[in-house]
């Protein structure tokens, strides 16, 4: 049996950190909508023994990607092998505030819940998630949602509008975890902007631009270039980075080109664009 599913990467909108909990995580509220043309692909093979995971990226290929850990914890609760031969096709970038490990991870989980008929109910799915990591449970649903608590608190919301966006991201990885140990002591950089910035559906802003602006000077230079250009109406970076998103003005192709061109002749070839 076969099932091959696509795992769409996201956008914080906003990101706000409340503070640190007691159990060390911070407090957090957070707008994060799947961005669907941006996705990977796994597929799925039922199999009566054999368990095999590959990857199109090979150093993601090993045991303690989200994807083998999701099985795994499948496999605890249940009581049971389940064996699924699992191919991933990597197009999300890693270590740029998207959510690909997360989505990888929410589509495992409904897929071995599909595969194997065991009808695990939403809550224990959430469960799991919730485990495997704090964006994870966004991603079994399919839809906006504000995001509260350490992010596993869902309240999906009607999101009407439609959002033309382009991603970019420079070579740089950020870890998560250091992005939030580092902001209570971080300080806003005179040069970049962190305003909200108004939008119809709230503000769009993250916190998290404080620490990673601070340390990585090129990502706070890019949003500045961002928020200078005619066709961008906002710019924020994405999670705790590196990705950047522009909201440009108007959704038409040449606008989209023009930016991506100029883009890449100001920061170079590498600049990664979607």
């Amino acid at each position: 049996m076969n099932l091959t599913l696509h795992a769409p990467a996201k956008i914080n909108l906003s990101l706000r950190i409340l503070g640190r909990r007691e159990d060390g995580f911070h407090e957090l509220e957070t707008l994060m909508v799947p961005v669907p043309n941006l996705y990977d692909t796994l597929a799925f093979t039922r199999t009566n023994d054999e368990a095999a995971f590959s990857c199109s990226r090979t150093d993601l290929s090993g045991s303690d990607n989200l994807v083998v850990r999701a099985i795994r914890l499948l496999e605890d609760a249940t009581g049971k092998p389940l064996p699924l031969r699992i191919h991933l096709d990597k197009q999300i970038p890693s270590g740029a505030g998207l959510g690909g490990g997360s989505s990888d991870a929410a589509a495992t989980l409904q897929a071995v819940n599909q595969l194997y008929d065991l009808n695990l109910p939403d809550k224990t799915l959430h469960t799991v998630a919730s485990e495997l990591g704090s964006d994870v449970p966004f991603f079994l649903q399919t839809g906006a949602c504000w995001c509260r608590g350490r992010g596993e608190q869902l309240e999906p919301i009607d999101f009407p509008h439609e959002l033309n966006i382009l991603l970019l991201r420079h070579a740089i990885d950020i870890p998560t975890p250091w992005a939030y140990q580092q902001w209570a002591e971080s300080r806003e950089r005179p040069e970049f902007p962190y305003a909200p910035q108004p939008m119809p559906w709230g503000e769009i802003v993250n916190d998290l631009e404080r620490p990673t602006f601070q340390k990585v000077l090129i990502l706070g230079h890019t949003k500045r270039w961002l928020l200078e250009q005619p066709e961008v109406e906002a710019a924020a970076m994405t999670g705790s980075g590196s990705a950047l998103f522009a909201l440009l003005k108007e959704s038409n192709t040449e606008a989209r080109q023009q930016l991506t061109h100029r883009a890449r002749t100001h920061y170079g070839e590498s600049l990664w664009v979607c």
